[in-house]
């Protein structure tokens, strides 16, 4: 007999299966990560604040034990590992060029008695000044630090040097998907197709474990300096391919393995006020002529919209790039959608502000000055990336990729009349022992608007994620 009859026992069955269907989807003793911006903000300010985030909310502090341990390997077996999949370490390899210019702190009336010409960026040489319009993001001081040797965790280094050598090309370069077995498919680059091979090794990528949540602040700068956009939004990010740190390994699921789907992203928007509820949505697809699928659930009309191919190259809500700049580049690999002709310019050891250990970087409320930034020695491949459409919003980008991760550091986006339209600066958070990266500074420039957006990011790993967290339901729901 029913205990309550104005509940049907279908609907009753139905309610049941939902509750259990949740509690599968996320076991009860291990919570997904839930920090709010207010806890982070009272840990970390956007201006003048040179807290060590990382070490004064550590990781480890902010997911459950259980969690921490899964994403943490010995850190000496790591490098080890990591050092004979790429065939190097950093330090080894790195202070032949400008070798006067030795660890230590520099101001910027030091650089031209100095050749911190020569080894730097020409963009960074010019921004090795007081801050000044009409952009943000000089530096007048900067700390040089020796050279580290960084390395991915343990699993993905076995994975890459085990996998070494079986990934094939086509006769254009492109992967052949199907031999692709995980870890980074290219780990010594080589040969005619040497620059869409360091491609590959982004669009492979592994970050802050196989799922990750990314906390960011966001602020914009006209060219006076003056601060005009602030957001904050959340990003959660999945791997689909190549699994090796969070289970299920290798393929998420059998969907992932039909579809060919590489990753799943979604970022909601919390402020502005104007922007709240917005969700865009990124499903990334491992075959060259399939295209990524965006979707945008726009909160004040109630609906989601699919973007099309030119869409994506619209300006992101309040910044400086479009939706294919995010990390640096975030374009699909296709011999047939917007397709370039990939080129290795140089390749040799640069100064730059590429890494932090403990997050303490800041920016300077008065003269908008980058300052805690540690440069250091890095040997980076420079790529030289010509696009063949016209219509693209790009002619020409040229994208510097630290050797020993294969991280992009830097870009430089020209548009079709050869005029340099955007540049951004990518800085990262390291994990000793984790061996693992996670997106800590981000600073895009529009040389032709004359605007800013600087992101400060605070990230943690997050393998309770599942394809419920990234449906068009879902976003609708934390829309609404």
């Amino acid at each position: 007999m029913n205990p309550n009859p104005k509940i049907k026992p279908r609907l009753l069955i139905l309610c049941l299966s939902i509750l259990l269907c949740f509690a599968g989807n996320v076991p009860a003793e291990e919570p997904k990560v839930n920090i709010s911006f207010a806890e982070l903000m009272q840990h970390k300010q956007v201006y003048d604040d040179t807290t060590p985030i990382y070490e004064k909310l550590p990781v480890k502090d902010v997911v459950t034990p259980k969690v921490y341990a899964s994403v943490t390997f010995d850190a000496t077996a790591s490098s080890e590992k990591w050092a004979q999949a790429v065939g190097f370490k950093a330090p080894d390899i790195v202070g032949k060029i400008a070798p006067q210019i030795k660890p230590g702190e520099y101001s910027y009336d030091q650089k031209e008695s100095l050749p911190f010409k020569e080894l730097m960026i020409p963009d960074h040489y010019a921004r090795f000044a007081p801050g000044a319009p009409p952009h943000i993001g000089n530096f007048s001081k900067i700390k040089v630090v020796p050279t580290r040797q960084y390395y991915w965790a343990l699993p993905i280094a076995k994975a890459s040097l085990e996998n070494s050598g079986k990934t094939q090309q086509d006769g254009k370069g492109y992967i052949k998907d199907e031999t692709y077995k995980g870890g980074y498919p290219f780990p010594k680059p080589s040969g005619k197709f040497k620059a869409i091979q360091v491609m590959y090794n982004w669009e492979k990528r592994y970050t802050q474990a196989d799922n990750y949540t990314l906390y960011t602040q966001s602020k914009g700068f006209d060219k006076n300096l003056n601060e005009d956009f602030s957001g904050l939004v959340t990003v959660n990010y999945m791997r689909l391919q190549g699994r090796l740190l969070s289970e299920p390994f290798g393929w998420y699921d059998d969907r992932a393995r039909e579809r060919g789907e590489l990753t799943s992203t979604s970022s909601f928007s919390e402020a502005p006020r104007d922007l709240y509820g917005n969700v865009l949505s990124l499903q990334s697809y491992v075959a060259p002529d399939q295209d990524n699928m965006f979707l945008m659930y726009i909160n004040g009309l109630r609906r989601a919209r699919k973007l099309s191919g030119s869409d994506t190259q619209d300006p992101m809500g309040g910044q400086d790039l479009i939706y294919e700049d995010a990390d640096g580049f975030n374009q699909k690999i296709s011999p047939d959608r917007y397709p370039y002709i990939y080129e290795v310019v140089g390749e040799r050891e640069f100064l730059i502000p590429a890494y932090t250990l403990d997050g303490a970087t800041t920016i300077d409320s008065k003269t908008k000055e980058f300052a805690n930034f540690e440069f250091e020695r890095r040997p980076l491949y420079v790529l030289k990336l010509t696009q063949q459409d016209e219509n693209f919003v790009y002619g020409q980008r040229t994208i510097y990729v630290d050797k020993e991760t294969f991280i992009i550091l830097y870009t430089e986006a020209y548009d079709q009349k050869g005029n340099l339209y955007r540049t951004i600066n990518q800085n990262f958070a390291f994990f000793p022992e984790q061996g693992m990266f996670i997106m800590n500074d981000f600073l895009a420039r529009d040389h032709l608007d004359l605007h800013s957006t600087y992101i400060k990011s605070y990230g943690v790993p997050a393998p309770n994620l599942t394809r419920d967290d990234f449906s068009l339901k879902e976003l609708a729901k934390r829309g609404k």
